[in-house]
């Protein structure tokens, strides 16, 4: 590694910032690639399209640099200060800035693939369109960050802070998103196809829209949580949280909501066909319009729900059910269940 001294790294942007400015007609382009400096003062420095893979700067202060569309694989950036910097359509691939202050910084389509990026602040920084795929995240503070349309495909993002952050439309592809917190966040049309989401925090995330076929979600936390037109195909939300969720339209077939609370959450029209409702707490939920073939109710709980307008819902389904007290049923089927599980109507004993 290199060392270079301070009148000699002055010199070279010097350089550098000519061969810019002259379109490349005069000065000379800056290769720092390899070199040692850590410590270094480089805040509000003119670095676009400077080499600085494989260098060392760590514990660097680069905040408010531009170091737009620069070449910085490899580069070691641990601790370095990249406060409100320019690094849209930089090459990071695979370095390591670990720790790194990345707040209100703009990451705009940068290549982050593989970078480490373990306990690092990025709170309120732009990653739209960021490829991040393999990186790792890990404790990361990514709350209020813009990720729209960014590659997170297999990124290690447990215990990572995503509050109030913007994932619509992000690949999320066999992420892990373990312990993670979502609450408020943004992740409508994103694509969580295997994603680990065991015990993240959704509360009030959106949803709406979302691919999350086969996810572990197991007592995840969802309460009015925004899932309408979620695709939630044969997904695990058993002894999950979504009270006064919104599962409008979304797609549930198969899916495992045993021991789940659903408990004044809509599901109007939502595709229920062959899903797991083992104890479901449903009271007060909106189940109008939904497909319930095939649908395992037993012990679930419906008192005061909306049944009106549902889909394959025959008299031998309501009767494995823990209760119907004050359900809203089509007239026909009312009448059925009068005739023949009276006692499902009455007001259960645990609210007497």
């Amino acid at each position: 590694m290199r060392e270079i001294t301070a009148g000699e790294l002055s010199k070279i942007l010097k350089e550098h910032k000519n061969w810019i400015s002259t379109y490349e007609e005069e000065g000379k382009h800056a290769d720092l690639s390899g070199a040692y400096l850590s410590n270094a003062d480089l805040s509000g420095a003119y670095l676009y399209r400077v080499d600085l893979s494989d260098a060392n700067l760590s514990d660097a202060d680069l905040s408010d640099a531009n170091l737009s569309g620069a070449k910085l694989s490899r580069i070691y950036l641990r601790n370095a200060n990249l406060s409100d910097a320019n690094l849209n359509y930089a090459e990071l691939i695979r370095a390591d800035l670990s720790d790194a202050n990345l707040s209100d910084a703009n990451l705009y389509r940068t290549d982050l693939s593989g970078v480490n990026l373990n306990g690092a602040n990025l709170n309120g920084a732009n990653l739209s369109g960021a490829n991040l795929s393999d990186a790792n995240l890990s404790g990361a503070d990514l709350s209020d960050a813009n990720l729209s349309g960014a590659n997170l495909s297999c990124a290690n993002l447990s215990d990572a802070n995503l509050s109030g952050a913007n994932l619509n439309g992000a690949e999320l592809i066999r992420a892990d998103m373990s312990d993670a917190n979502l609450s408020g966040a943004n992740l409508s049309c994103a694509n969580l196809n295997g994603a680990d989401l065991n015990g993240a925090d959704l509360n009030g995330a959106h949803l709406n829209g979302a691919h999350l076929n086969g996810v572990e979600l197991i007592r995840a936390e969802l309460s009015d949580t925004n899932l309408s037109d979620a695709n939630l195909y044969r997904t695990d939300l058993s002894g999950a949280d979504l009270n006064g969720a919104n599962l409008n339209g979304a797609n549930l077939s198969g899916a495992n909501l045993s021991d789940a609370n659903l408990s004044g959450a809509n599901l109007s029209n939502a595709n229920l066909s062959g899903a797991y409702l083992y104890r479901a707490d449903l009271s007060d939920a909106d189940l109008s319009g939904a497909n319930l073939n095939y649908a395992k109710l037993s012990s679930a709980n419906l008192s005061g729900a909306n049944l009106t307008q549902v889909t394959n819902l025959s008299i031998n389904k309501p009767s494995k059910v823990k209760t119907l007290y004050k359900a809203k049923l089509d007239p026909e089927l009312m009448e059925q269940v009068k005739d023949k599980y009276p006692h499902l109507l009455k007001k259960p004993k645990s609210e007497e």
